[in-house]
């Protein structure tokens, strides 16, 4: 159950929302290795109390230029593109070895361009060529600074979130819905171990899940939700820890955008170690 709004500490920030990239992090939705669009946010989390002196100066110089990031992150890709420049479309893993390799080296390259002041890092990529049937892939990671001695897997976070895969299915209890398929649209969130695993293949993971609920009918979206997260667990290596799955009728109710269902469970609950 959520809990009640509380109210909140002092922070401050700086962040980019949705600056937009091409940069190869690999093969496409259809194999191909190049370019894609990416979208990227950033927040940088800073020193509480850091950005004071700005606030009272009216000076950009006593702050960190967001202006100067942005700049930042994209002297970055085209740095390792230029590292990488020899990469033939269709051969390797792309300039940042997927959306995961991004994530890390932004996250890296923010607490280089902000020094000290930044105390925690959050990088949010959206690429949406990367699932077929989905309309968007994003990762989004929160990377605390390391400090000398501390474990570093306790720093750190992430969630991967398929987004509006829309699959025709038979669902429903009145007589029509069970003559004809209609659109669902499912969001996954996958929440991952720490630290970071090394590589999960979620594509694949959603084209089982895709396969499995073609051949599939049910009569309500309780039912047909548990099936998608029990079997999202199943086929998630140890690397995941936690799935939700949201799916919502758009033809449900007249008067309403969507109707829906959302279920959350651990890996733990359907796999036995």
């Amino acid at each position: 159950m959520s809990s009640l709004y509380s109210i909140p500490q002092a922070t401050d920030i700086v962040l980019i929302d949705t600056q937009h990239l091409d940069v190869n992090i690999g093969a496409d939705c259809w194999g191909r290795c190049k370019p894609q669009q990416v979208q990227l946010s950033l927040h940088l989390h800073l020193t509480p109390g850091f950005l004071h002196r700005s606030g009272e100066s009216d000076d950009v110089r006593d702050s960190l230029h967001y202006g100067h990031l942005s700049k930042a992150i994209s002297g970055l890709i085209a740095k390792r593109s230029g590292e990488k420049g020899a990469l033939k479309a269709g051969e390797g893993e792309g300039v940042f070895n997927g959306l995961r390799g991004l994530v890390e080296a932004v996250a890296d390259e923010a607490f280089r361009f902000g020094g000290l002041p930044v105390q925690q890092v959050r990088a949010v990529a959206c690429a949406p060529k990367l699932v077929l049937l989905a309309n968007n892939f994003s990762m989004d990671a929160v990377v605390a600074r390391w400090i000398p001695g501390e474990d570093q897997s306790l720093k750190t976070s992430s969630k991967v979130t398929i987004s509006e895969l829309t699959i025709p299915v038979i669902i429903g209890v009145n007589p029509p819905e069970r003559e004809a398929k209609q659109k669902v649209v499912i969001d996954i969130d996958f929440y991952e171990a720490q630290p970071f695993p090394t590589h999960i293949e979620y594509q694949a993971i959603v084209s089982k899940l895709v396969q499995e609920i073609e051949k599939t009918e049910y009569l309500t979206l309780e039912k047909f939700v548990m099936q998608i997260v029990k079997s999202a667990c199943l086929a998630s290596p140890v690397g995941v820890e936690a799935i939700t799955v949201r799916a919502q009728k758009p033809s449900a109710l007249s008067t309403a955008r969507y109707s829906g269902v959302e279920i959350t469970r651990r890996r733990a609950d359907f796999v036995i170690s």
